[in-house]
């Protein structure tokens, strides 16, 4: 036993844990910060947040140090019941957790509450380690590829179910570790155009192209679908001779119907396009039949299910969402400025973060967060404090220290010698570089607010335990690699 614990501390990755421990800290002393009030410096009373902070890092030390005495393979053995167990406590979450400003995300233990949401993602890596590391895994078979897919969505879906969407857009970072497995590219792509073909969609919504009937966003994104599908000709098949006549063609059909509509008679260019895309997608599938090619009728089918997320996610928006997730999105787009509702909160951080300058105001200097003029300060938007006390040299430190992490890690998942190893350290990754862009993104109102915590320095114990057991659970699997 002695032995294995001396081998056990020399393989350990020290230089992660340091880091780590650089970022409890610096987190701490920002928790101090954004919760200070004039003349109280009593950091150590625990009625306090600074004090209720410390409570929960030192208990994430002892938690860290569990995981590491813990045999590696464990983590391997018991991932489908830790699964199914944390599954099982996102549903009685639902019926039982009180209604916390709108969402019942929250289960009430004495005086302790802890949001199972936020220990579900360590549990959802696992499980995909677990399924990704089966025998004859292949991500290419269907039955693969679902399973793959329910994982993911399983718990993302209980989340919704608590009114937590910020907690649940979190659950889509796992598709940055399959397209490391070998996810195809066009999976990815086609999430990226989801996102460009919904910020254009409802950004010009309700402006109309000059001299037409047509809605400028809605036209944008017909237009691109054409693009990308004699694109996607040319690049995955390499034709391109039907890649012009795609191109070519429907560039043509429309620029004469915009000189139609703009000089003799107005024409909605949409139904020209609809149009022109239904002949495009018709051509696509006689290729696909005359010339044998399968990938033919998977560019159709992308034409296809873009024209249909058009239309789907402008209904979802105008019908489906709450007016308050409406107007966050719409200040976010530049459509309305709200500067007293719900664009309140990023003006007030953009304003926190300006004034901090170069080199800050100085810990527990801070003027705009002091007078608390920055909702939930100490913890979704506790960036804005860093911003202020210590200036953009103290903010880039903090994101180089994240960034060395993430560097880290990918290392580390790089140099495992099983998949269950390598795919559990990019899902810890993708979680990681999620919630550092989106948490600093939305101080800096370059993406929407959803409410989801900065690793290691938000105040809360859910957030500190739950990036505590992605991260030591990995060190583990990590230090136990010579052996498999």
């Amino acid at each position: 036993m002695v032995l294995r614990n001396n081998s056990l501390w020399k393989t350990i990755d020290w230089a992660t844990i340091c880091i780590y421990l650089l970022l409890i800290t610096c987190g701490w002393f920002s928790v101090c910060g954004a919760s200070y009030d004039y003349g109280d410096r009593d950091f150590l009373d625990f009625s306090t947040r600074a004090g209720k902070q410390l409570i929960w890092i030192v208990c994430s030390f002892g938690l860290g140090f569990v995981l590491l005495m813990l045999e590696d393979r464990l983590y391997d053995m018991f991932s489908y019941f830790i699964y199914l167990g944390m599954i099982l406590l996102l549903i009685v979450t639902i019926f039982i957790a009180p209604d916390v400003k709108g969402s019942r995300s929250w289960l009430q233990l004495g005086p302790v509450s802890l949001q199972p949401a936020e220990f579900a993602k360590f549990a959802t890596a696992l499980a995909l380690a677990k399924f990704m590391n089966s025998y004859s895994f292949n991500m290419k078979r269907s039955k693969y590829a679902f399973g793959m897919i329910a994982l993911i969505l399983l718990p993302m879906m209980l989340i919704i179910l608590q009114k937590e969407t910020g907690s649940a857009l979190v659950y889509l970072a796992f598709f940055f570790m399959l397209y490391r497995e070998g996810m195809p590219g066009v999976v990815l792509f086609s999430g990226v155009c989801a996102v460009l073909y919904f910020i254009v969609g409802i950004r010009f919504e309700q402006q109309l192209l000059d001299g037409t009937l047509a809605p400028i966003g809605t036209f944008s994104v017909l237009s691109m679908i054409l693009f990308f599908a004699g694109v996607m000709v040319w690049t995955y098949l390499k034709k391109w001779t039907p890649a012009r006549n795609i191109l070519l063609g429907s560039t043509l059909v429309i620029l004469v119907s915009f000189l139609i509509s703009k000089y003799l008679f107005p024409i909605n260019l949409v139904w020209v396009q609809l149009g022109v895309c239904g002949i495009v997608i018709g051509y696509l599938l006689f290729l696909s039949l005359k010339q044998r090619q399968r990938n033919y009728v998977y560019i159709a089918l992308f034409a296809l299910g873009s024209i249909g997320f058009l239309y789907s996610s402008n209904y979802v928006f105008n019908k489906v969402l709450e007016p308050h997730q409406q107007i966050r999105i719409k200040v976010l787009l530049g459509m309305e400025e709200d500067l007293t509702g719900a664009g309140y909160n990023v003006n007030q951080s953009k304003i926190a973060i300006g004034s901090g300058g170069i080199t800050g105001k100085g810990f527990l200097n801070g003027t705009q967060t002091k007078l608390k003029y920055v909702p939930e300060q100490d913890t979704d938007f506790i960036f804005c404090t860093i911003g202020e006390e210590q200036g953009f040299i103290g903010s880039s430190a903090v994101l180089c220290l994240f960034l060395i992490l993430i560097l880290r890690l990918i290392v580390l998942a790089e140099r495992q010698p099983s998949t269950f190893g390598r795919v559990y350290g990019y899902s810890v990754v993708s979680i990681f570089l999620f919630h550092v862009f989106i948490n600093v993104g939305m101080v800096l109102g370059l993406t929407p607010v959803i409410g989801i915590p900065l690793p290691f320095f938000s105040y809360g114990g859910s957030s500190l335990w739950g990036f505590t057991l992605l991260l030591f659970i990995f060190i583990r699997i990590d230090a136990g690699r010579d052996r498999r």
